[in-house]
């Protein structure tokens, strides 16, 4: 059978096709003995968590932009931040519409 395009319950001419019933077989539970009152649960080793709170790792200094190249953030569209480089740059921004 190839790929179906369209629906599942219509033939390809449009007719709507015969509903098939689907037969439910019952499964039966019987993989447990008949004794046991509760369910088997495999043995799993426990592993506690790390109780020391001291870090394993140095602080990660925040970046910060210490160059001369920027002179400052401005926004074109809604909250799009463009650096600014010049002043230039910054009077077309100044004077764009929307």
């Amino acid at each position: 059978m190839g790929m179906i395009y369209g629906s599942i319950r219509h033939t390809t001419s449009g007719r709507k096709r015969k509903t098939r019933s689907v037969r439910r077989v019952k499964k039966s539970f019987s993989a447990l003995p008949e004794n046991t009152t509760e369910p088997y649960r495999r043995e799993t080793p426990n592993y506690p968590s790390c109780t020391s709170t001291a870090g394993v790792a140095a602080r990660v200094e925040p970046s910060r932009y210490t160059g001369t190249l920027v002179k400052g953030i401005g926004t074109m569209h809604k909250s799009n931040a463009v650096p600014i480089i010049d002043e230039q740059q910054m009077k077309d921004l100044a004077s764009m519409r929307r």
